[in-house]
């Protein structure tokens, strides 16, 4: 700690967020007091307009405990709430077809980027894959296709070929990297000759076909692991009240929790399998849904959690669950940020509600949705997402450039690794934050300058401050121990 003879010294630098100056003239010597050893807080910086882009700051930031006017964050370590399984994206198809176009030395380079855990990386320690295509894949698939008319209810049929080569290619490779990455599986369609419509899009899962349905998940997570890739968790579908995509499933509450109680759940057990059963997988603005699953007393012993995205509704709607269940899991696993996006207008919103809103509301995860496209948004399915932008653009086999997403996942994926939990940190005005404890015992707060103007603000911590400031809409990471 820096004795507190120097504390108005303190409070005058860092409050601008910058070290003293100085130069060669002995005549006019810095402002610099002995006593300044360390810098105690380590601080990283985006900007809505791009002059910071996760850069390290040089400002020295110490404790002191001389009180002042500004807003203060208040962290609390004795107050203690979920514990993290990691941040990231969704690995789709498309993503991993852009990210094998590249050159082998680029290729490497950036799976090192975004999953390494050097000084140069940003430990990206969580993924969503589709089970089958997603519509950010070039076509849409699933691993049991056969014939118009056919059906092939002992899954004889079943293959993983059509991704061997593209995202199970891609995902060993990031295996190798960090081979704790979580892997979350959810599909967006079952085979079409399981579905009451006979097409990709839409549709439900036709009654007779669950318990095939049930052996198709074990069968993908069983062949999974046979090649090296543990599932940790699959979702039953992804956005089940969504049939317009390409391709979709509907499925009510009630359908859904048959599943689970009657199939799915029994036919985990019977092949002692430990992959977690997540539900819900869509919008903040029916809360009602995996609620109604969760209350059927049959389905409950098997469900880990519930899983949402923001398209619609509030995030607070995270906690609602959670108050109704607090035994059980929440995750947020999606959302996109668009080609027709504005990087400050993303950065200011994801970072409040995807990253801040989600772990205040108790989620174990933070996801954005597609990793890598290129340059025109692609691939994509015909009639799936022509506007969703991934955190990466491939623009060439030499050259591929980050986009928004990238910093806002990276504000936390690089400094919150897996096993960190969530700890009190209260919120002062615009300044939206989230704290938590590293599994080394170093303290990272997170904050998002909500305001339309610079807030100078305290970190209070054990009784001592940091004052620091925010360009409006900024993003800050700060860590110390």
């Amino acid at each position: 700690m820096i004795f507190k003879s120097i504390a108005i010294w303190l409070v005058t630098i860092v409050a601008v967020n910058c070290s003293s100056g100085g130069d060669d003239d002995t005549t006019n010597p810095p402002i610099t007091p002995p006593d300044v050893t360390a810098n105690e807080m380590d601080f990283w910086l985006t900007t809505g307009n791009k002059s910071n882009l996760l850069e390290k700051q040089t400002a020295i930031l110490s404790f002191i405990n001389t009180t002042n006017n500004y807003p203060s964050i208040t962290v609390n370590e004795s107050q203690t709430y979920q514990t993290i399984d990691g941040f990231g994206f969704s690995l789709t198809g498309g993503s991993a077809e852009v990210i094998n176009q590249l050159s082998s030395n680029k290729r490497t380079a950036l799976l090192q980027e975004l999953f390494g855990t050097s000084a140069d990386d940003i430990g990206v320690s969580y993924l969503r894959i589709s089970i089958g295509a997603s519509d950010l894949n070039e076509t849409p698939f699933s691993y049991d296709d056969v014939p118009e008319g056919q059906t092939d209810e002992t899954l004889s049929n079943f293959s993983l070929e059509k991704d061997l080569n593209g995202v199970i290619a891609v995902l060993k490779d990031i295996l190798q990297i960090n081979p704790n990455v979580k892997i979350l599986g959810s599909p967006w369609s079952a085979p079409v000759w399981m579905k009451d419509n006979n097409s990709t899009i839409g549709g439900s899962l036709q009654p007779q076909y669950n318990s095939v349905y049930a052996q198709y998940f074990v069968k993908y997570i069983q062949e999974m692991k046979n090649l090296g890739i543990t599932v940790d968790a699959i979702t039953i579908q992804n956005e089940p009240q969504h049939g317009g995509n390409n391709p979709s499933m509907v499925m009510s509450a009630q359908e859904q929790a048959n599943f689970i109680k009657n199939h799915l759940g029994p036919a985990f057990a019977n092949s002692n399998l430990t992959t977690k059963i997540i539900i819900w997988d869509h919008n903040c603005d029916l809360p009602e849904y995996p609620i109604e699953v969760l209350n059927d007393p049959d389905a409950y012993p098997f469900i880990d959690g519930s899983a949402f995205h923001l398209y619609a509704g509030n995030i607070s709607v995270l906690t609602t669950v959670h108050n109704s269940f607090p035994n059980k899991n929440l995750y947020f696993t999606e959302q996109y940020t668009s080609s027709s996006g504005d990087f400050a207008g993303d950065l200011k919103w994801h970072s409040a509600n995807v990253i801040i809103g989600s772990m205040r509301n108790w989620s174990k995860n933070a996801l954005e949705w597609n990793l890598a496209n290129d340059a025109n948004f692609g691939p994509h399915t015909e009639g799936g997402c022509t506007v969703c932008k991934g955190a990466i653009t491939v623009n060439s086999s030499e050259s591929f450039s980050r986009n928004v997403s990238y910093y806002i996942i990276a504000h936390a994926s690089k400094f919150v690794p897996q096993g960190s939990t969530r700890i009190g940190s209260t919120i002062d005005s615009d300044l939206n934050n989230v704290a938590f404890l590293t599994p080394n015992g170093k303290k990272v707060l997170i904050v998002e300058n909500d305001s339309n103007a610079r807030q100078t603000f305290n970190i209070k911590y054990n009784n001592e401050w940091v004052v620091v400031s925010l360009d409006a809409g900024a993003v800050g990471t700060y860590i110390w121990e």
